[in-house]
This record gives structure tokens, sequence and C-alpha cells, in this order.
């Protein structure tokens, strides 16, 4: 049954794809299909580039809402197609080509699909049904006898405390006053950490802040009362955002001994006498995880295999998809911040994990140092490792630790072995389920990223770009640095950290250090420079702190500085941008806290690399070329104009597009001798290096014939036949040329020929619009043309008006300006001055239209100022 339903239309035009996956987007997200999201915008993204890119139709968009999913029809309007034969089979053809990857899309990521054809659509729609997930049920534990649940008192308190970014109280309930009587007033605006007790282990740097930037967090530790007594609590965190997207963490708090209350119950030690086997407690304490909620099963069962051992830390890796390595993925009672994601190879060797495959007692780390990498450092003396295996392969590790040394037996070993394989399963499925929507939500985020980095062709924005794409989603900061040519050095083009007020520090950081190494290798390779700079920029800042007669004070550089060295003690990594067999930069990502980055993020940031060196390259031949293009169409017209005694002259030149083609229009005003000045307007047929041959050899040829003493059709008629030598290189000309002589009684006398060009229009005091000479044929056509001049005066306040068929052929749809609109425009230009005339000219020409010009514009306005009197 259909509940919902959303259309839109969009045009054929390439901007079009990306905003039919916005509205996609907007739309699941807005019904709460998040689950299915990513999976609905690739395929909408390739149906709609296949309607209005390939089939160059409209394509209609229609989203439908059912109780199980999600249907989405995507229809063109292409009339000329080949139905397909039920005999035939369909050819998908192959994955590797341009277009028509969506039917197979369809066919590996919807539930159902299909294709239905009328005399005038084509619609292609695909189904996405939601996961199956109890509707308010994350995890549910086994049900348990009366006397089996925990005693409690008869009302449970639970404080319900809300932190801001900053670490500060923001909310403070009537249970936390009850528990630990301070007032909300009290507290509200101070810092948790002015209240709290937090455990400290040895040879670790965990702290209350690291907890509350978790996404979830769950533990003990102490909040100290009115009375100065500290009351242990068992805390829940959990990390939210606003709508306005400001972060915040929500702590649940309970007395320690009443954890229960958070946490699934622990059953109790059944009497040995019972012929019921007794279920281990682990079983118990992991209850029925949800299976897709992967972080939260490895964190309770790390909590649970640390309380069940009676241990000081625990540890749960898993192993990556070759079973090379192993990566940390959950911990308590280590700086699981500091180690999350670290990974570690499984073979025997120095810093490599050897008991992975095997269950393993070590009863002293200090006798065999680097057994364990994980906890080398963290003051742990004893440990059990077992494997977590499903159908024989190797898929985790998971260990408790003590700080004690002799702490663990066989026994214990045995018993984590047992709740090992008793989770095992779900912890492999919920990897795989976790490891396909990072794939599908991968591939989303590639498509979106290729349709921006596509979409410009501006080198810094597409810097900036890169960065953005990178930051939060990829790492915490970036760096991209570029390489001009194969002998310069990097050179750092842009920083950015998902914190604004760390991106200074952080520049000043990777500016004083050497850029990493062009190596032109795929892969991202680890780059340990930056994170070894700011800790010995910190350790510098506190020798002077600490040496400091006075008490202790930290300044603002000195806190700037411990700053930017905990945003770059993380893992950092280069990938080189290798753009047409080049190294043309390197992007960098960094990890704060001694934070490792995830082989899935790796793989995605290197196939991102790609795509943005790409796209870099293209933006620098973009700007390359464009610079050639201004340089070549600046140096075809004329630097400035001469000052013509008794005469004003106004010109605007307007080239059209981006930039990136030299215009075919120019125009010229020089001195020919004593008393006389040379004026042309031209305008060649075409653009590009063709048309400025033609348009570099007319303007030079007109000086040049023109101070040879020929006359006006003299000088054309040698001009074209230049034009005619140049052979298929010729381009054809239109041209207005005309020679002025200002006069003592404040007229000019003008003679022009125009050779194919619109007729200049002259404009008289009294508002009449005529035009001042005949047409001729244009240049570069025939070789023998007979041309004559003509002749007229311009009088005091009259005004001569030339320009290029760029104004003229102005278009709104059918409609044209023309010579007739042009000359309306002009009638009510009396009285005006030459730049006023040729700025009204302008602004009618723009006005006349919404979309941009398409073609090149030359306005010469020339007037004879009226006599002052005074």
């Amino acid at each position: 049954m259909i509940t919902a339903r959303a259309a839109a239309t969009f045009d054929p035009v390439g901007r079009s794809v990306a905003t039919a996956r916005a509205f996609v987007r907007d739309t699941l997200q807005g019904w709460g299909y998040t689950d299915v999201v990513d999976d609905a915008v690739v395929l909408t993204s390739e149906l709609v580039t296949n309607a209005v890119v390939h089939a160059g139709t409209a394509a209609d968009v229609l989203c439908l809402r059912t109780e199980d999913g999600v249907r989405i029809e995507v229809s063109d309007h292409y009339p000329e197609r080949e139905i397909p034969l039920q005999s035939s089979g369909l050819d998908f053809g192959s994955p590797d080509r341009e277009g028509g990857r969506g039917l197979l899309l369809c066919a590996a990521l919807a539930s159902r699909w299909g294709v239905e054809y009328t005399p005038a659509h084509k619609h292609v729609w695909f189904q996405l049904d939601l996961p199956e997930r109890p509707v308010g049920i994350r995890s549910a534990g086994p049900v348990l006898p009366t006397a089996l649940l925990p005693v409690a008192d008869e009302r449970v308190r639970v404080a319900v405390v809300q932190i801001d970014g900053t670490g500060a109280i923001a909310s403070w309930n009537d249970d936390a006053v009850f528990l630990f009587g301070h007032t909300a007033d009290q507290v509200t605006g101070k810092q948790l950490t002015d209240f709290a007790a937090w455990p400290h282990t040895p040879g670790t740097s965990t702290g209350i802040a690291d907890a509350l930037r978790l996404s979830r967090w769950e533990g003990s530790y102490g909040v100290r009362g009115a009375d100065g007594r500290v009351i242990p609590v068992y805390a829940s965190h959990l990390r939210v955002r606003d709508t306005q997207g400001a972060p915040s963490t929500v702590c649940l708090l309970v007395r320690d001994y009443e954890r229960a209350v958070l946490q699934t119950p622990v059953r109790a030690p059944v009497d040995s006498s019972n012929e019921s086997r007794s279920v281990d407690p682990f079983e118990v304490f992991i209850g029925s995880p949800a299976p897709d909620d992967l972080d939260g099963l490895l964190q309770r069962t790390v909590e649970r295999a640390r309380d069940m051992l009676d241990a000081d830390a625990a540890f749960l890796l898993l192993a990556t998809d070759d079973e090379t390595e192993l990566e940390v993925r959950a911990t308590t009672g280590l700086p699981s911040a500091r180690q999350r994601f670290a990974r570690v190879p499984v073979e025997a060797g120095t810093n490599r994990y050897s008991s992975a495959r095997m269950p393993a007692v070590h009863e002293d780390l200090a006798a065999v140092p680097g057994s364990v990498p994980l906890l080398s450092g963290t003051g742990m003396r004893s440990v059990v490792t077992v494997p977590l295996k499903v159908e024989g392969r190797l898929t985790g590790s998971l260990g408790v630790a003590a700080e004690a040394a002799g702490r663990y037996t066989n026994e214990e070993a045995l018993r984590l072995q047992f709740a090992a394989d008793r989770i095992a399963l779900a912890v492999e499925s919920a990897r795989l389920g976790e490891l396909e929507r990072l794939r599908r939500g991968s591939l989303s985020f590639l498509v979106e990223a290729s349709d921006l980095l596509a979409g410009t062709l501006d080198r810094d924005q597409t810097l900036a770009l890169m960065a953005q794409m990178t930051v939060p989603t990829l790492a915490t900061w970036c760096a991209v640095y570029t390489i001009a040519d194969q002998f310069s050095e990097p050179y750092l083009s842009y920083v950015l950290h998902e914190d604004e007020e760390r991106i200074d520090g952080l520049k000043e950081l990777l500016v004083s250090i050497a850029p990493p190494d062009p190596v032109p290798a795929p892969g991202a390779r680890i780059w340990p420079a930056p994170a070894r700079a700011g800790h010995e920029a910190a350790l510098r800042v506190s020798t002077r702190t600490l040496g400091r007669d006075a008490p202790l004070s930290m300044g603002t550089a000195a806190r700037t500085t411990l700053a930017t060295a905990a945003a770059v003690g993380g893992e950092t990594v280069v990938l080189p941008l290798v753009a047409r067999n080049r190294v043309i930069g390197m992007l960098t990502l960094g990890k704060p806290s001694e934070e490792h980055f995830r082989q899935e993020i790796l793989e995605l940031a290197e196939d991102l690399s790609r795509r943005a060196a790409l796209a870099l390259d293209n933006a620098r031949l973009y700007s390359e070329r464009v610079a050639i293009s201004q340089s070549l169409q600046r140096s075809l017209l004329p630097p400035e104009l001469p000052e013509v005694p008794n005469v004003e002259i106004e010109v605007i030149y307007r080239a059209a597009g981006e930039g990136n083609e030299v215009g075919g229009d120019f125009y010229d005003i020089f001195p020919i001798r004593d008393g006389a000045y040379g004026f042309a307007i031209g305008d060649v047929c075409g653009t590009g290096p063709e048309a400025a041959a033609v348009t570099g050899l007319a303007r030079h040829a007109l000086r040049l014939l023109a101070r040879e003493g020929f006359s006006g059709p003299a000088v054309l008629e040698r001009l074209n036949a230049a034009i005619m030598d140049e052979g298929e290189r010729s381009r054809f000309l239109t041209l207005l040329y005309g020679e002025l002589w200002p006069q003592e009684d404040g007229s000019a006398l003008l003679k022009v020929v125009c050779a194919g060009h619109p007729l200049p229009l002259r404009l008289r005091q009294d508002g009449s619009v005529e035009a001042a000479a005949d047409p001729q044929p244009l240049l570069g056509v025939m070789d023998d043309l007979e041309l004559y001049e003509q002749e007229l005066t311009l009088e005091p306040g009259d005004v001569l008006l030339c320009v290029t068929d760029g104004v003229t052929e102005r278009r709104e749809g059918s409609r044209m300006l023309g010579d007739d609109g042009l000359a309306e425009v002009l009638s009510v230009c009396t009285g005006l001055t030459a730049g006023a005339v040729a700025g009204r000219i302008l602004r009618a020409v723009e006005r006349f239209a919404a979309e941009p010009a398409s073609d090149d514009m030359a306005i010469l306005a020339m007037r004879v100022p009226e006599p002052q009197n005074f």
C-alpha cells in the first residue's frame, strides 16, 4: 500500500543529475528511510544520467513510499528505442563503458526492478526494501526469574546530565540533585571535570574528555557530592547533536551497585547440584544485541569479558579482509581513542601478534615484551587472549588483562574461549553488515564527489572541494600540496580542520616542516613528520612553562601549540595525486590524539584522490588556457584610446563565454597623420586561434596601410587580398573602417567603408536616427572587390554609433533586438556623452534577454560635443 509520494521533473541538462540526487535524498530522509538512502541515490543518479545525458530528454522521478520500503520510477521521453524481445535476453553491455550501467546496478542493489514501455515514455523502476528490525528494540536479554533480578532501592534514581561541546554542564535533573546534592544553578555552566573523579590507569592518558567525544561510552567513575564525598556511579554516555548541528553528550548516571538499570542484569550462579546446565554469565551479559549495531556489540563484549574475569582491561580486535592483520575495534580500561583502528600483523615476528590463532596466557608481559603490542606501555602485566573463529577462519581476537602478574591460568582461558565461541558468529555477521553498508555508502559518496569535482574548472574551488569532501567524512584534518612542474617543490596550497580555530595553527606547523616526498606509488603511506613536529613543539612549550619561577600560566600561543599537537597526534597518511602519469600533488589526511584510519576509509580516500587529481589537473589546464586566451585577446585590442581633439570617443568590449576562447570581435582607433585618425570595428567568423590569426592580421594591416597613405577602399582591398592569401586558414571578416578629421568649426568629417558589417547609426540632435553608410561585400570571400567610401559630417551634438552583430543579434526566444531595436534605443540618447550612450546601449542589450550573451560585443560611440557658452 502506498503511504506517500513525491515527484519532480528535471530538464535535459547535466546539472539535473545532481538535483535529482538531492531530491531523492531529501525525500527519503524526510520519510525516515535513511537505511536505503545511499542505494537509492546511486541508482537514481545512473538512471537520470541515462535520460538527460544519453537520451537527451527530460527525466520524471517519482518516489513512492510503502510500509516495507520505497519504489522509485525514472521516466524519459525518448521515442526512438529498440524494444528488447523476450527471446533475445537482455544485454547489459560492459560495466566499464561510459553509459548503460543503470540496469546493472538495479540488478545488483535493488530488491526488485523492471522496465516498462509506453508509446511516449520508458519507465525504469526499482524497489528497495527496508531491513527487518523490530521497532524500538536495540538489544534484548533472556527472561529471568524474579528471584534472579538484581536488588535496587524502592525508587531508582537516574541522573540525567547533558554536557555541551565545551565540556560544560548544560542541564542537571532532579535525580542528579538528589544523588549528588548540588542544585542545577550551582553546576550549570561549570566543567564536568570539576565534579567527576575519573579513574586513571597507570601508563595511560585516558580522561573524561576522551569519553565525552565518543559516540557511545559506558563505564564507572565517581562524582563528588556537595559534602565532598566521592559517590561511585555507573554511567552511559550518548553523543548527540541539536537541530543546528551543535554536539553535546547526554550522561545517564546511577549508583554503581545499580548498574543493572543500564545493563542487562547478571544471572546469579546456579547450584552445582542442579541437573540443568548453568548458562555462562557471558551469554547473559551479551543478551541479544541488534545485528547491525557492531560498535555496541563489541563494546558490550569487552566490558562483560572484563567483568567476567575481574580484569582491569579488555580489548577486541577484528581481522581485516585478507586476515593478515588485526584491527583494534573496542577496548575498556585502555586508551580506546588512541588505539581505535590501530593494526597489527598476525604472523610471528617483531611487533607482531603471535598468539592470535590459539588461546594464550601471558603470566608476565615484562618477561616477553612486544608479545601483545596493544598493551605496550599501558602498565598491564598479565593477559589472556583467545581467537574468534567462524568456520575455521580467524575473524578476531578477544583479550583481558590485569595490572598484576600471574593473574590468569588455563581455566580462565577456557572460560573466555567458550564465551568467544558463543559470540563469534554474531560479531562476524555484524562486521559483514557494517562492511556492506560502508561500501554502499562509499559508492554514494563517490557519486556525489565526482559530480562536485566535475562541476568546476576553478583551481582554488577544486582545492576547497577536495578538502571539504574529506573533512570530517574521512579525516579530522586535511592538507593539499600541489606541484607546479617536475622541477618544483611541493607547495602547501590548502589546509582544513573540522575545528576552524585549529586551521591557523595547523598551517603554521605544516609550513615549518618539509613536505612529504612526491612518490607516485599508489596507495596511502604513513607520514610521521606532523605528529613528531607537534610532539616536539608541545614538549618545548611544556618545558618553558615548567621552568618559570612564577605560578604556572599558559599564554594563547602556548595553548595553540598544544592544541595543534593534539590535532596532529594521530595517524597521518599521504596519498599521491597522479594525473596524466605525473604527480601533481599530495593529499594528506590526519587524525587527532593518536587515532588510526580504517582500511576501508583509506581505500575510499585512494579512490577519491584519483578523481580529485584529474579534476585538479583539468582545472590547471583550463586556467592556463584561459590565461593564454586572455593574454592573446588583450594583444589583439589597442592598449589605450588616443585623445582626439573636439571628439568624444568611448568603446565597450564584452567577450562572451567563460574566457577560454579568443573572441573574433575587435576594434581600433589610431592616429594616421597630423589631424587625421583611423577607426575600425570588425568581426571575424568564429573564435579560437584561427579567428585570432585573422584578427591580428586585420588590425595591424589596417594601421600599416592607412599610415602609408592609402584611401579607405584601397586599405580594405589590400586587406582582403591578404586574407585570401591565408588559404584554408582564412576566415570571413565584416569590417567597418573610417577616417576622422576634426574641423575648426567644431564639426567632424568622416569617410567610412562598411564591408558586410552592421551599418553605423547617426543620431542627430533632434532625436532622429539614420544609417550613416551603405552595405558593401564582406572581406575574405571574393578576390576582386570594388569598394567605395562615403563621407558624412558630424555636427555638434551628433553621435555615430558602431556595433558588432553581438549587439543587433541579441535574442530572447524568437525575438531579436535587430537594427530597428538598436535604433529605438539610440533615439532616446540625445544630449548624452559618448560614454553614457555606450553604457545605455550595453544595458539595453543585457536587459533584452535573461540568458548570458552567447556572442562577443563591441560598442564604439563617437560624439561631437556642443560648444560651451560662458
